[in-house]
């Protein structure tokens, strides 16, 4: 067994996708459209999806917004820097929440974004875990 994906669903498919290319190096690994069900997929990640677990990216066209809920936390992705990484996506435009640093109660580096939907994104920086 293996943990294949993580569904999450976005308001504007192309600009999560950008989201995710612009600021962590993601690739679209397949998109489809399905009309009949007015809905299109998309999966992104950092290589195949037989040998990766990847972000399925679902955009339902006539939904405009999504709740999401108090049970759901983050997706945590892990860097060389937490500290040049959040400058960097600072200096691209993105929303840091948490300014790199220590955890609480813990050594781990850490820091948070949040991406176009209001998704949180946790930074961990390699190496201090």
């Amino acid at each position: 067994m293996r943990l294949l994906h993580t569904m999450l669903r976005v308001n504007q498919l192309q600009e999560t996708i950008d989201f995710y290319s612009k600021f962590f190096g993601m690739k679209v690994l397949r998109q489809q459209d399905y009309p009949d069900g007015k809905f299109s997929l998309a999966f992104i990640g950092y290589g195949d999806e037989s040998a990766n677990t990847v972000i399925e990216l679902t955009h339902n066209w006539e939904t405009k917004s999504y709740e999401h809920g108090e049970a759901y936390g983050h997706i945590a992705i892990e860097v060389d820097d937490a500290y040049e990484t959040c400058n960097k996506i600072k200096a691209m435009g993105g929303k840091v929440l948490r300014e790199a640093g220590p955890m609480m109660h813990g050594t781990t580096v850490i820091a948070f974004i949040e991406d176009p939907n209001g998704y949180k994104v946790e930074l961990i920086q390699k190496g201090t875990f």
